[in-house]
């Protein structure tokens, strides 16, 4: 018999959508490519992700906020409010939580919790439900749509059948090119340099995006560190590829010290106090989200560039979405790969993220220009900005994840 679903990729997005899925009668197949062991014990990444309200609301639904909770209590943390820098300049446009009706925008917490959580959630389902199936070390090689159902073979050159294929592999998703599917890629020729540090001055729980002459840089507050008791955050450092390799190889101090000096001293004297973790900035958009019998999900569907924290909450977005769309296709009797459901999916979802994955991409090229007029453009605009209160209650409300 052919699974209901099989999903390619066993990260966050892939583990998530299992759980949203699972309890139905739906039977379910996860392909990954890691052994057991990687998925169920994720390392740490440096990844810190920032979770809008409505994110934390889905985690909290899929059981995934009290195991966070429950593992490491001082892993959520809140993030009040957000400001905006240019430069030199000591102004900074700042978006606080005043705009919005909560006590804070969103909450940070580190990716392989949210992987550890996502991966004890989905145990939780199999021991309950016994109605989804982890396929570890192989990788989706081949799909071919049949009558009725995707023919699905694997590097191993095992075969399965699945009435629907979902693609939950990264941003260069294996599966959704084996479907035919190309994408529109922008490198933006830079990468990021990411490890947690701790600090002299306190952050008061605000999240910095810095765009600095030459590089960018970007604070994510975290709780106080738990061994020293001294404010702690995810220090982000973002260059042309090039200039980030030797930073690689500083020692701890000296890497503290060239931080320190990027920041301006701004939070005092700086300290890695984690390992030090690299990715390129590439932003990727599928030409397509749905085929027959195919759908994509996370950052298949939608590599975000950084800059305004989404990716992640685009990934929750687009499960619930399509876990809405199989389930109640599921309970009407209806077959979970009919193009309706997928083209309601794809619509919905690309009314949902490709303007802002447009307008992020627009602003990180403004705002890594190094041309005098532009430098003096993005100063007026975040002035301008910072007077237009309708305006950040619109940037409050995106950051906190309220459409």
């Amino acid at each position: 018999m052919p699974y209901d679903v099989l999903i390619s990729g066993a990260g966050p997005a892939g583990l998530c959508l299992a759980s949203a899925l699972s309890g139905r009668g739906l039977s379910i197949a996860l392909v990954e490519q890691q052994p057991r062991s990687a998925v169920a014990e994720p390392a740490f990444d440096g990844r810190e992700i920032a979770l809008t309200q409505t994110s934390a609301a889905t985690l909290q639904r899929l059981g995934l906020w009290e195991r966070i909770r429950a593992a490491a209590p001082s892993a959520l943390s809140p993030l009040r409010d957000a400001k905006v820098l240019n430069g030199e300049s000591p102004f900074a446009l700042v978006i606080g939580h005043g705009l919005t009706q909560r006590d804070e925008l969103g909450w940070l917490v580190s990716n392989h919790l949210i992987r550890r959580a996502a991966w004890d959630a989905v145990q939780d389902c199999i021991a309950r439900h016994h109605d989804i199936e982890l396929v570890h070390s192989d990788a989706v090689a081949r799909l071919q749509p049949q009558a009725g159902q995707m023919q699905v073979t694997l590097g191993s050159s095992a075969s399965h059948g699945a009435r629907l294929v979902v693609a939950a592999d990264s941003r260069f998703s294996a599966t959704r090119r084996a479907m035919g599917i190309g994408a529109n890629l922008h490198d933006f020729g830079r990468s990021m340099l990411v490890c947690q540090v701790t600090h002299q001055q306190p952050h008061d729980h605000v999240a910095w995006e810095w765009f600095g002459h030459g590089q960018t840089l970007a604070l994510l507050p975290m709780n106080d560190d738990p061994a020293t008791g001294q404010p702690r955050a995810s220090a982000v450092l973002t260059l042309p590829h090039q200039q980030i390799e030797p930073l690689l190889t500083l020692s701890d101090d000296a890497l503290g010290a060239e931080l320190t000096r990027r920041f301006d001293g701004r939070l005092g004297a700086m300290l890695p106090c984690s390992t030090r973790h690299t990715y390129p900035l590439v932003g990727v958009y599928p030409h397509r989200l749905v085929a027959e019998r195919f759908a994509c999900v996370g950052d298949a569907a939608v590599g975000m560039h950084p800059v305004t924290a989404h990716g992640f909450n685009f990934g929750l977005l687009g499960i619930e979405t399509l876990a809405r769309e199989l389930l109640a296709a599921h309970a009407a009797g209806r077959d979970l790969g009919a193009p309706e459901a997928l083209a309601r999916y794809e619509r919905h979802h690309r009314l949902a993220t490709r303007p802002l994955y447009e307008a992020t991409r627009w602003i990180a090229m403004l705002y890594t220009a190094e041309s005098p007029p532009l430098r003096l453009l993005r100063d007026g605009l975040l002035r301008v900005a910072n007077r237009v209160t309708p305006f950040k209650r619109a940037i409050a409300a995106s950051l906190a994840g309220h459409h």
